[in-house]
């Protein structure tokens, strides 16, 4: 939730400035001794079972100074077992996979670390796979035909709170999970929702961007970045998609607040 342009500090003992929710298993940060300042460092897990997709990854994402790769799994089960280990700020995750499904090891990684955040990175287009990992856990999706540009670009969106779901399959999303547990969720947040955060939230599920968050509501964007980030906190999630979804069902958003988007045909 901290972008790496908004932190440039002097020295380390400088992060203590920031919260420590924001701290824990949210950012990591490493002295630049070329430029005197601390770079703030995505920690990122690849899943997948072809190691020359894993390697392609690895070589782009190491190329952003503001990306860490801190392991790879090439199965459900060793990616279970590394994002329990390893806690990292996102995982990059397959579908199609041995011993467990992209589906399986979603869930159990978000039961073992609820602030990381599941980013699927698929050759499958379907929307009941998609869905199925949305189900589970994910923040959002890109195929694997996307350009370099896009997986980084996606990586930071989920970071700093930005929707990386077309408003079609949030809706279809919504329509499936929700509603039939309308209400079930009530009381679950830890720490009531300020009247700012729930009117951010709101907008949030409309698929507006940060920018526009706070162009609407006349704050400047680290505000907003701020606000999401306590909503997260407060909600047990990790992304935008997980927050809609929780404050649907907890009744700080309504149904009708999502947009349905344009169905393709």
């Amino acid at each position: 939730m901290i972008c790496p342009k908004d932190l440039c500090l002097k020295d380390e003992k400088s992060l203590r400035l920031i919260p420590r929710c924001i701290r824990i298993n949210l950012v990591w940060a490493e002295l630049d001794d070329k430029e005197g300042c601390v770079t703030v460092r995505t920690r990122i897990l690849i899943v997948d079972d072809h190691a020359v997709l894993r390697e392609g990854i690895r070589k782009l994402l190491e190329e952003e100074r503001d990306f860490e790769v801190v392991g790879e799994a090439s199965d459900g089960e060793e990616a279970v077992r590394l994002g329990s280990e390893l806690k990292p700020d996102i995982v990059i995750m397959d579908i199609v996979m041995p011993k467990l499904s992209g589906i399986e090891a979603t869930k159990l990684i978000k039961q073992a670390s609820p602030s990381t955040a599941v980013f699927i990175f698929t050759a499958y287009s379907d929307i009941r796979y998609i869905l199925g990992l949305l189900e589970a856990g994910a923040c959002g999706y890109l195929l694997k035909s996307a350009r370099s540009s896009e997986i980084t670009g996606a990586i930071r969106a989920v970071r700093s709170g930005e929707s990386v779901l077309d408003p079609v399959v949030t809706h279809k999303l919504l329509e499936r999970v929700v509603r039939p547990a309308s209400g079930a969720g009530e009381g679950q947040t830890v720490g009531q929702l300020t009247s700012r955060e729930t009117e951010v939230l709101r907008l949030a599920a409309r698929g507006m961007s940060n920018k526009d968050i706070a162009e609407k509501l006349f704050l400047s964007l680290r505000t907003v970045k701020s606000h999401l980030t306590n909503i997260f906190n407060k909600m047990g999630c990790s992304c935008r998609t997980e927050a809609v979804i929780k404050g649907l069902a907890e009744g700080y958003i309504a149904f009708d607040d999502v947009p349905r988007g344009r169905e393709n045909g």
